[in-house]
Parts: C-alpha cells; sequence; structure tokens
C-alpha cells in the first residue's frame, strides 16, 4: 500500500514514522512551511518534514491547498500540488495534525483518514487534548476516522481510549496519544488492505468543540475554584504556559496543586520552604510547586523563592 502523508508537529511524526517502519512506501509527504522558532527566530523544518528527509522522502509544504484562495501565491501552490497528487501513485493519504484544511478537490483525489487525538465526536477542532485535561475529562483517546469536508465529523474506522492520570500534562498526554496513533494507523491500513476495515457515523449526541489555544488564556484567574486552575495549569503545559501576575512581574507556573485554605482570591498565604507556596482562590488555594520568572529557569519551588520571595505578594 502506498501512502501520501500529511503532518506538521511531533505528534504526525510518530505516525509517520511508525507507517514507515512497518514498510509502507511513502512517497509523498505534506507539511507546513518552515516557520521561525526559537529565540533566533531561524526558519525551521517541521518535525514531520525533518523526519522525511532524513529518510529520503519526497516534501511538499504549500501554503494552502485551496485552489480557489483569493492569494495568487497560494491559489498557485495549491494547484501545483494538487496536481503532484493527481499524478501520483497512491492509494491513500493518512493526515495527522497537517494544520491546513483539506478541501473537496484534495478529498476526491483518494481516501484520506485522519488520526485525531480524542474520542469522537468529543474534542472536535484543533486543541483536544488540551481541552479534555482542562474540562476534567477521566479519559481521552484516539479515533481514527474517514475525511469529509466537515470539521472532524467523518465516520469512524477504529477507537481507542486511554485514562487521563491526575498527574497528566498535555506534554504527558501529548506522548500517549501520539504513540497511540501511530500504533493504530498501522493497524487500521493493514485492515483497509484486507477489506475488514468498517466506518460507523460518529454519533449525534455528544459532540463538544476544541477551540484552539490562545495566549490570551494563560493567564490564570484566581477568582476561579483551585480545582479548575490546577486543571489549567496542566491543560496549559508545554504551551502556552499558565502564569500570574506577581507584583506586575508575569510568573509562568508549570507545576500547581488544589490544597486547603482560604483567603482573598490571589493572596499569597505561604511562601516559604516548610509550606510551599499557597495562593487563594475562588474556593480553595493552589499549591504552586513550579514556577519561572521572565528570563529565568523552571524551578521547583523552593528554589524558586530563594531569588523571587513571594511573601505578602498577591497574584492578579
Amino acid at each position: 500500500m502506498k501512502v501520501v502523508f500529511a503532518g506538521t508537529p511531533e505528534f504526525a511524526a510518530v505516525a509517520l514514522r511508525a507507517l514507515h517502519e512497518a514498510g509502507f512506501q511513502i512517497p509523498l509527504v505534506l507539511t507546513q512551511p518552515d516557520r521561525p522558532a526559537g529565540r533566533g527566530m531561524q526558519l525551521q523544518a517541521s518535525s514531520v518534514k525533518q523526519y522525511a528527509l532524513a529518510h529520503g522522502i519526497e516534501v511538499l509544504q504549500p501554503l494552502s491547498l485551496r485552489m480557489d484562495s483569493k492569494d495568487p501565491q497560494r491559489a498557485e501552490e495549491a494547484r501545483a500540488a494538487h496536481e503532484r497528487l493527481a499524478a501520483l501513485d497512491y492509494d491513500v493519504m493518512v493526515v495527522a495534525a497537517y494544520g491546513l484544511i483539506l478541501p473537496r478537490s484534495t478529498l476526491d483525489i483518494k481516501p484520506c483518514i485522519n488520526i485525531h487525538g480524542s474520542l469522537l465526536p468529543r474534542w472536535r477542532g484543533a486543541a483536544p487534548i488540551h481541552r479534555a485535561i482542562e474540562a476534567g475529562d477521566r479519559d481521552t483517546g484516539v479515533t481514527i476516522m474517514q475525511m469529509e469536508e466537515g470539521l472532524d465529523t467523518g465516520p469512524m474506522m477504529l477507537i481507542e481510549r486511554v485514562a487521563i492520570e491526575d498527574s497528566d500534562t498535555t506534554a504527558s498526554l501529548h506522548d500517549k496519544l501520539a504513540a497511540l496513533g501511530g500504533r493504530m494507523i498501522v493497524e487500521a491500513l493493514h485492515a483497509l488492505a484486507a477489506g475488514r476495515l468498517e466506518a460507523v457515523a460518529q454519533p449525534e449526541e455528544g459532540v463538544t468543540y476544541a477551540a484552539k489555544i490562545s495566549k490570551e488564556e494563560a493567564r490564570l484567574d484566581f477568582t476561579l475554584p483551585a480545582e479548575d486552575l490546577a486543571r489549567k495549569v496542566r491543560a496549559f503545559n508545554p504551551f502556552p504556559g499558565a502564569q500570574g501576575l506577581a507584583n506586575g512581574v508575569a510568573v509562568k507556573i508549570w507545576h500547581a496543586e488544589p490544597a486547603a485554605g482560604k483567603g482573598a482570591p490571589g493572596q499569597v498565604l505561604a511562601a516559604d520552604a516548610q509550606h510551599g507556596i499557597l495562593v487563594a482562590c475562588g474556593e480553595g488555594c493552589l499549591r504552586l510547586t513550579e514556577l519561572q520568572k521572565p528570563g529565568g529557569k523552571r524551578l521547583a519551588a523552593q528554589e524558586f523563592l530563594k531569588g523571587f520571595p513571594l511573601a505578602g505578594l498577591q497574584f492578579s
């Protein structure tokens, strides 16, 4: 079976690696254009592109796949990509966190199968891992589905469940789901080749949407219950990183846990080696266990306090 692969970040690269190592022929990879990254803001290839180039796989990086784009450059790149796909000998396109919308013209060339990091129809959209943790879901998973024009609305082919542990962050859960997605897509394509893969329509009930995470969401509102804030800290680790203003300084909060206590929301009730950093919330308190000041390193609370005393301060 010949597979065209479309994806961009590490979540997708794990699936690409699984397919390649399983022996599938991959004549072409689609991924997003190189983006500036790091302190020097140098152009950086996506994780998928890096893997593809390291293994001699052709890479295309169109700005868009919409040939009707009003931007002439995007429309021209979309036409070139479409012509390449139409002329290519392949059986199926596998899509994972690509970041570009696949128009009908692309979907009609060959069957397109998507690896989605949630238990559909819950958390359709861009940020299913973040939103599952933020909402307090007890489990999530991976759905292999047939793509159509709607946002993650296509019929499901395979679905597997994973428990969300109390200690899971988006980073740790991402890695679990990426590994699961890689295994499942290999199983799905073997079953497809053998004619054993059936697609089942998604349930009409239980639909939720996982909106893209914005940097504006990083600011914690300490009038909320501590349980809610602890989930946000986990959900926003590693991006965009939860933060609170302490005496006007934006402090990143990487790990925190709910704790007992009462006070004015945002008030630092304790900040010492014995009690840790305890901040009052709308309900209960949040114990901050790993923090980072601007330009500094991520530090355990005890080490952080040596260079940034918080006693008597207020988070806002």
